[in-house]
């Protein structure tokens, strides 16, 4: 009887579990990354990804690995993470407080992962859903890149 209660009292703890960013990447949360973004004058990549999700762990391994990859994200971008399922808060640039999810609503991260590409104004440049492979990001950078050219 006393297993039972023990295994009941825990099954009603509630479990915080968190989604992973790609290893290696310095990826930061929303708010920081809209805010260093407007600092720095320079683009933002937002990553939406959840906990358990097969296609942003694919993503992640195959082309998130890639040195390449990571090289131009990194020089190119201020990387955010956000996990479309939290419940974390954060404050949008307007003062707003929303949660990741309520921020992934509003960014149609209906699926993960979601990646969109902002300019330094949050405005999206680029929405790419579903696993991407490493010449999929690439291909996609060098898009944005041309289209953030264009409008200076």
């Amino acid at each position: 009887m006393s297993r039972f209660l023990v295994l009941f009292f825990l099954s009603t703890i509630p479990l915080t579990v968190h989604a992973d960013a790609p290893e290696g990447y310095p990826f930061i949360s929303f708010d920081k990354a809209m805010q260093q973004a407007v600092a720095e004058a320079k683009p933002v990549f937002i990553y939406f990804g959840r906990y358990g999700c097969g296609y942003c762990e694919k993503t992640n391994k195959e082309a998130f690995s890639d040195p390449l990859v990571r090289e131009r994200f990194t020089e190119n971008y201020i990387l955010a993470y956000v996990d479309a399922e939290s419940g974390k808060r954060l404050r949008l640039p307007s003062g707003e407080r929303i949660t990741e999810r309520e921020l992934g609503t509003r960014y149609k991260a209906f699926v993960t992962p979601v990646f969109s590409f902002l300019n330094s104004a949050g405005e999206l440049q680029l929405r790419l859903v579903g696993a991407q492979s490493k010449v999929e990001l690439l291909t996609a950078d060098e898009g944005v890149q041309q289209m953030l050219e264009l409008a200076k």
